[in-house]
């Protein structure tokens, strides 16, 4: 078997391959936490999102190491979570049922798009600054909630949100996110994790939480949310500008996570292509369409993978372990449930920052792109939708280009996006 990964061929042991995949799985492992958090605000059952958040790691990792013999690991994405629950469900009153079949169509046409070779060039038409802003804006999103969801912001009639009183809860949460962050600059593996679990005991301490009746279980039934997904209402006109928002997000989202990766293990080509990128693509669109199956918001490669990568892996072996740790946490899934709100909050936060830091990269005293890109940014978070930030982005950059007679700077590519843009615009403001 482990012959199938040809170790020394590329520079490595199995030793090396289990430490990295180890290393992968503590550094993505909140995920397991906040995923079920994030989607069961939709409605969903919770204990059954714990199991469908573990299968979907574990098979969109196992897939992308087998198929395309790379230490990659896939897991639900953050922000396509929060896209589904806050967006879709909440914002737009879909049933979760049909957001789940929303997923499984862009999942589908995304599978379509990297077979035919055009996903790539989707890519490289959206202008970077549009690019980078999204994950930006998207950054905010999560940490909005995080802050919400911890209680440090709450409603006002007057100013719409105001800081929330300072409870043991916020306290909690707030040394937990000091915790995090100093672990992270201290370089610590799995350091949201250990803030996760840091933030759960003291809240298991003050009496905020109680203990689980047992560790350690059989995993949860999946059968509250497994196939229950509705296609056919996703089909409809309507929902073409929700199913072009996901597929625009994990575009991005898992094309720049194996770049970053790609360059870190050296599959990179001098003439700048990546090997076996095409593997990855459609390993991550087959990912997304069994996860949505199982129940659960799109499944996309994680950029956490790097820090496994920088511990020496560098084949799919890695990626085995990766998935194989998320199996049998599948068994712990009591403990996982006993996770509080306010334990996960500071994770979101930290998530926040990560998909932020690349701001530096735009250009502000360029209106012509800062003014679209701040928009996409902060309408994100006003608005609670990730969507209407993507709109709006979208839109003004085209519409800016055009009032400047730059015409040429709108690629075909664009002119398409403005043009799902404009009615993902009207179908939500008339919805």
């Amino acid at each position: 078997m482990i012959g199938f990964f040809k170790l020394k061929e590329h520079g490595t042991d199995a030793k090396t391959e289990i430490i990295g995949g180890l290393t992968t799985f503590l550094t993505m492992a909140y995920i397991i936490f906040v995923n079920p958090m994030i989607l069961s605000d939709a409605g969903m059952d919770k204990p059954a999102l714990i199991t469908a958040t573990c299968l979907a790691a574990a098979l969109g990792t196992f897939l992308v190491g087998l198929w395309a013999n790379v230490p990659f690991a896939m897991a639900p994405g953050m922000g396509l979570n929060a896209f589904f629950t806050y967006t879709l469900v909440l914002g737009q009153g879909l049933d979760w049922k049909t957001a789940l079949g929303v997923v499984f169509v862009s999942g589908v046409v995304f599978l379509i798009l990297t077979v035919v070779g055009i996903r790539e060039k989707v890519v490289t038409a959206i202008p970077v600054e549009l690019r980078i802003a999204t994950a930006a804006g998207i950054g905010l999103f999560i940490t909005f909630i995080g802050m919400k969801n911890l209680g440090l912001i709450v409603d006002n009639p007057a100013t719409l949100v105001s800081i929330g009183p300072i409870s043991a809860q916020v306290l909690i949460g707030l040394a937990t996110l000091i915790l995090i962050t100093t672990l992270e600059a201290s370089k610590v593996k799995g350091s949201i994790l250990i803030g996760i679990v840091f933030a759960t005991v003291l809240g298991i301490a003050f009496g905020k939480v109680g203990m689980p009746e047992t560790l350690v279980s059989a995993p949860p039934s999946l059968a509250p949310i497994a196939f229950k997904l509705d296609i056919l209402a996703a089909l409809r006109w309507g929902f073409v500008g929700a199913i072009f928002s996901f597929m625009f997000v994990d575009l991005f989202d898992s094309i720049g996570t194996i770049v970053a990766c790609s360059y870190e293990a050296g599959y990179v080509k001098p003439d700048g292509t990546i090997k076996k990128i095409d593997k990855v693509l459609e390993a991550d669109a087959v990912a997304t369409i069994a996860g949505s199956l199982l129940g659960t918001s799109t499944t996309t490669t994680y950029i956490e993978s790097a820090s496994g990568i920088g511990d020496g892996a560098r084949t799919g072996l890695a990626s085995v372990v990766t998935g194989s740790l998320f199996l049998l946490a599948l068994f712990f899934a009591p403990l996982i449930g006993a996770v509080p709100g306010f334990a996960t909050a500071p994770a979101l936060m930290i998530v926040g920052v990560f998909m932020f830091r690349n701001i530096k990269e735009i250009d502000f005293k360029n209106l012509k792109v800062a003014v679209p890109a701040f928009l996409t940014m902060i309408l994100m978070p006003l608005t609670f939708s990730i969507a209407t930030g993507l709109t709006i982005g979208f839109l003004s950059y085209i519409l800016i280009a055009i009032c400047c007679g730059e015409f040429k700077k709108i690629s075909p590519v664009m002119w398409v996006v403005g043009l799902l843009s404009a009615i993902n615009l009207v179908v939500s403001v008339t919805h």
